[in-house]
């Protein structure tokens, strides 16, 4: 997890590099930068750290102020080139994943603010407003809110085929593959409980007992059931857990922070207190709580990964997985890359000379 904190600060940095002109930024304006963007650095520390990824940031003397600047590697600018391709290639799925999201909310509308917050953890391309919005009308239309100024994406028309939850295809191959009882998988999910987890004999019957437990889909309307008795607040929080894992599922890395799961809180009638409602179910979501200080909370669904790597990889991934590659990658190999590079270049300028 501590990867996943660098690899976050990096990305911050990428995009700030990325907004200045000419994709550069003077070292001096790290230190003010970095506190307007919270990334808890004391003075002087942006500098140290971006000296620590030589393989993603380029530290060089202007030729004419005579001052520090940065830039981004030539091999970071191709793994921005690769995800930015990649994005673009998979919008067919990411409107896919969109109308699920707002087929799941409770008034089938969605903040517009919202999405955008969470646009990198759904694939969405930058312009995903233009681009899988307003360009298909078919599927979704922007309005304006009622009472604020918020814009809300609202669905068309619900489409029973993409009422499917991630959950019961799993349930599928469970059945036709491992020849499961039908009704054993019926209402289950898969549970991995993490390494050292003391599961005892009563807590193994309460677990069964959950798992047999019936739910309502995140796709149902509920707003007609009557919700006052233990039963139906039992199924309600199972399907709580549902609404969560269908929304893990359409994130492209099978992950997301807790506080963006907040934003879709309370149109999808989730719990108030989310964090000790999913550290009731640490064998179907994993809470990295190591980001910001332990003040950022990133939730994975546990069966999505395999060894700390996506069980069914997507081109977006693969393609963040090279910025995480570079941010892993040794300083000492960087230095080497440079030598080699003046040494081709002494060679070219010596084939000049002859």
């Amino acid at each position: 997890m501590e990867v996943e904190k660098k690899i976050r600060k990096v990305v911050k940095f990428h995009s700030l590099i990325l907004s200045q002109p000419n994709h550069t930024i003077a070292i001096s304006l790290l230190d003010t930068l970095a506190r307007r963007l919270g990334l808890g650095f004391k003075q002087h520390e942006p500098g140290a750290f971006l000296l620590k990824f030589p393989h993603v940031f380029e530290i060089y003397e202007h030729p004419v102020q005579r001052i520090l600047y940065c830039r981004l590697t030539r091999k970071a600018l191709d793994q921005i080139r690769h995800e930015h391709e990649a994005v673009l290639d998979q919008i067919p799925d990411a409107v896919t994943r969109l109308r699920k999201l707002v087929m799941m909310s409770n008034t089938g509308r969605i903040r517009l603010e919202h999405v955008r917050i969470a646009r990198t953890e759904f694939g969405l391309p930058e312009d995903f407003e233009y681009s899988v919005i307003l360009k298909h009308p078919q599927f979704f239309r922007l309005i304006d809110g009622e009472e604020t100024r918020d814009k809300y994406i609202e669905i068309v028309e619900k489409d029973p085929n993409l009422s499917i939850c991630a959950i019961e295809r799993v349930r599928e191959i469970e059945y036709r593959t491992k020849g499961i009882d039908a009704e054993d998988v019926r209402f289950s999910f898969v549970v991995n409980f993490p390494p050292g987890f003391k599961i005892g004999k009563y807590f193994r019957i309460a677990v069964w007992k959950w798992q047999r437990l019936p739910y309502w889909s995140p796709y149902e309307d509920i707003s007609g059931y009557d919700l006052r008795s233990m039963e139906a607040q039992n199924r309600l929080e199972k399907r709580s857990v549902a609404c969560i894992h269908e929304l893990l599922s359409l994130t492209v890395e099978k992950k997301i922070t807790l506080e963006r799961i907040a934003h879709f809180r309370n149109v999808m009638n989730l719990p108030k207190k989310l964090k000790e409602f999913l550290l009731q179910h640490q064998g179907i979501f994993y809470i990295s709580t190591r980001g910001n200080y332990g003040k950022l909370h990133t939730v994975f669904l546990r069966e999505g990964y395999k060894r700390g790597e996506l069980v069914e990889p997507n081109d977006v991934y693969l393609a963040r997985r090279r910025l995480a590659e570079l941010v892993l990658m040794s300083p000492r190999k960087a230095k080497v890359d440079a030598e080699l590079v003046r040494y081709r270049d002494g060679l070219d300028d010596e084939d000049d000379v002859e």
